[in-house]
Parts: structure tokens; sequence; C-alpha cells
């Protein structure tokens, strides 16, 4: 059986919950599910996805390189796999209905896709080779609410979504002290919040006792403005710089034991969640509702979403308003400090110790 997840972390997270419920469903052991997922976190797939086979790709080389195209394709028809499964709303039919219809599985299973005008013929010429497409609902249905019913249709009986909830990690807390983790970082420059905000967070809490540990993979330039923020700040030496060096599974001891983790909405936010630690996630317009924020129903009690709704929200990411190349869109710029700082002090208070979790 082969299950195809060419996207994000973050998305993995909100597949996991119901991927757990396959082999129930199917009536298979999760050893004869092979998982085709991203290059990206092949490292968490062993971690989070134990049993099955893990196949990894780089998804933007399936799309831009043939010989690389063809190298996966034949590996997956030469699996003969019995049932392709892909339960993906927002994908490329190249991509992902593509390995679908290579695989030559004799039942292939799938979601009904986002279609625009121009990929909507495309789509239906792979639709029309599936034996089952899934209506899981209009956009912006949420990610997590779409995995759950098109599980609940595999299975045939309601199965009802919930919450991200990672495996978490037997290793120690990785600093002695109690710490803030700041995820700077995020798909593109436009959607992350400004980093002079994140810094003047870092002050808060850090005048609260905690040492505040940023993270991100965003490279050199955010590194630098978190080093000036740190010389420039009476509190710099409770600063910790671990931006673009830290492993994925590093990240993950990181945020599980934070006492608070704040993140633009990206991977770490996601597995922030997953992991149980109190997280509050700085939410844009590109895909309101669609991955963020969570239904109130299948919202942890220690998570805090964030936002300022402006007209212009379901851009998806393509904005539109007056912005300076590289810095944050008007939505994400809309958020303030005082509304993130107020999410992340419910948080702290609602802890009497942040080292007996």
């Amino acid at each position: 059986m082969l299950v195809i997840r060419l996207d994000g972390i973050g998305d993995m997270v909100m597949f996991h919950g119901a991927f757990c419920h396959y082999p129930a469903a199917l009536g298979v052991s999760s050893t004869d599910i092979t998982l085709l997922g991203c290059e990206s976190w092949a490292s968490l797939a062993p971690i989070f996805f134990p049993g099955c086979q893990f196949y990894p790709i780089a998804e933007h080389a399936y799309d831009r390189r043939p010989f690389y195209r063809f190298k996966v394709s034949l590996w997956v028809r030469r699996r003969g796999f019995a049932v392709a499964i892909c339960d993906m709303y927002m994908r490329k039919p190249l991509a992902a209905d593509s390995l679908v219809y290579v695989s030559g599985a004799p039942q292939r299973i799938v979601a009904k896709p986002y279609t625009s005008p121009k990929t909507k013929r495309l789509f239906d010429w792979y639709l029309a080779r599936c034996q089952q497409v899934i209506d899981t609902g209009r956009y912006p249905t949420h990610e997590i609410v779409r995995h759950f019913r098109f599980l609940s249709a595999l299975a045939s009986q309601e199965i009802r979504p919930i919450w991200p909830a990672l495996p978490r990690s037997p290793r120690a807390p990785p600093l002695v002290s109690a710490y803030a983790v700041l995820n700077l970082g995020s798909n593109e420059p436009g959607r992350r919040w400004p980093t002079a905000r994140f810094l003047g967070l870092a002050e808060y809490l850090a005048s609260r006792g905690l040492l505040v540990v940023f993270v991100g993979g965003a490279g050199e330039a955010l590194a630098k403005l978190v080093a000036a923020g740190a010389h420039a700040s009476p509190w710099g030496s409770c600063f910790v710089d671990r931006i673009n060096s830290t492993t994925l599974p590093e990240l993950l001891d990181l945020l599980q034991y934070a006492a608070v983790v704040v993140s633009s909405d990206t991977g770490p936010a996601h597995l922030s969640i997953g992991l149980g630690a109190p997280t509050v996630v700085i939410v844009g317009g590109g895909h309101f509702t669609s991955f963020v924020p969570y239904p109130p129903e299948i919202t942890p009690r220690r998570v805090r979403f964030v936002w300022h709704e402006l007209a212009c929200y379901h851009c998806f990411w393509l904005c539109t308003q007056p912005h300076n190349p590289g810095e944050s869109f008007p939505c994400l710029y809309a958020v303030g400090l005082p509304a993130v700082q107020e999410a992340a002090e419910q948080l702290l208070t609602s802890q009497t110790d942040y080292t007996s979790r």
C-alpha cells in the first residue's frame, strides 16, 4: 500500500493523527504501508511513523529534473503496490497525482483537490483514472478535518478529528534553565512576523527570568539581526542563537521542553503544538482557517492563535497589498507586539513551575 505525502513539515504533523488509524481502517499492518514523503522531514519519519516503510523524495527535483522524475517513478512502479492513496487537498497534479497514476495500483484512492482554471483539465485527466475520489469539503475546510473525513470514508465509519499528538522524546531537556523558543523562520520573508517585534518579545520574556532561544532555518541574515539585537539589549546575555544550527530531532527537544514557543505559521509551530508545548502562533491571512487557526474543538488548551483580520485575507499568499520586498506582509505586520505578549503571558501564568513538566 502506497501513501503519498508530498508537502511540508506542518502538513505532515496535521496528517499524523489520521494516519495512525490507517492500518485499522484499511485492514493491513503498518509494515504493509509505504509512505512516500519529502526529504525535508525524512529524519522525523522513523520517530513519527514507526513500522511503515518510508521513501523520501525531493519534491522540487521531481518537478523539474526529468531523469530524477524517471528514477522515482520507476521505483514506484516496480514496487507493485496494490493500493495507492493520496489525501492531499492542496497538491500539484504533476507531482502527487502523477505518482498515484504511475504506481499502476489496481486501486487508486485520492481526495478531491483544490483546482484552478489552470489545473482543472489536468486534474480531471488524473481523477478519471482513479477508482475512488473522496470529497473532503470546500475551501477553506481545515486540513485536520479533511484528513479525518478522508479517513472516515476509507473506514466506512465516522472517526472524529483530534489535534496532533506526536510522540515525545525520552531525552533530558537540552538546557538546564527555563527557556522560551522563538521561531523566526518561515517559508518566505513576507510570512514572517517582523524581527524587531520578536526581539521586543524576547526582552519581555527575558525580564520574566527565561532564557530566550532563537531558532529558524532562514540563514545568516536573521542570525545577524539577532546578534545585533542581543548586543543592543540589556537582556542580550539571556539570548541564545540557534538559528540554522539545529537538526530537526534537536529542534524537537528544544520545543518539547520550552516554557513557551512563539512562531509564525510554519512547520515548527505545528511540531510544537503536536509535542504539547505551550505555543503561540502568529497567523497571517494567506490560507486563513485552512491550516491555522485550528478549529476551537481541536485546539489544545495550551495553544493560542493571534491574528488581525484584514479584508484581503485568503489571498493564497499572493499578496497584492503595498509592502517592501523582503518585509512582512501587511497581515503579519498588523499583528502587534502587545497581542502576542498577552498570549504568551496567558500560557506562562498558567504554569506554576517551568521545570516540572
